[in-house]
């Protein structure tokens, strides 16, 4: 999208004001399908950190996750917990992952997610 979808940044300003990763989304971006809850950037970011400190090879990259993120304007991002790529019947990875789509290359979207299999 050129310019962000306005209902999908208000979407994205509750789930960052109520510190919530309930909410279920759906997007297409890049022309990729990614299903699975939006958390808040700040919830996002601490798992994040937690995964990669504790991988020996990836622990070095933690602290760049563990800065403040900026609370100034309207979010400009969608941060997914427990996401996947859906790929046919398929979602990639199966334990789901976690996925940071800018809001403006979103060019579909709807709520909920997508249930999916491996038959």
């Amino acid at each position: 999208m050129s310019k962000p979808d306005a209902l999908l940044v208000d979407v994205a300003a509750l789930v960052e004001s109520g510190r919530s990763n309930q909410m279920s989304l759906t997007v297409v971006a890049g022309g990729a399908v990614i299903t699975g809850r939006l958390a808040p950037e700040a919830v996002w970011r601490q798992r994040v950190s937690e995964v990669l400190a504790d991988s020996a090879r990836l622990s070095a990259f933690s602290g760049l996750f563990t800065t403040t993120a900026p609370e100034d304007g309207q979010p400009t991002h969608l941060h997914f917990h427990v996401a996947r790529i859906l790929q046919g019947a398929v979602g990639i990875p199966e334990t789901g992952g976690m996925y940071r789509v800018a809001i403006e290359d979103v060019s579909a979207w709807t709520m909920g997610d997508f249930s999916y299999s491996d038959n």
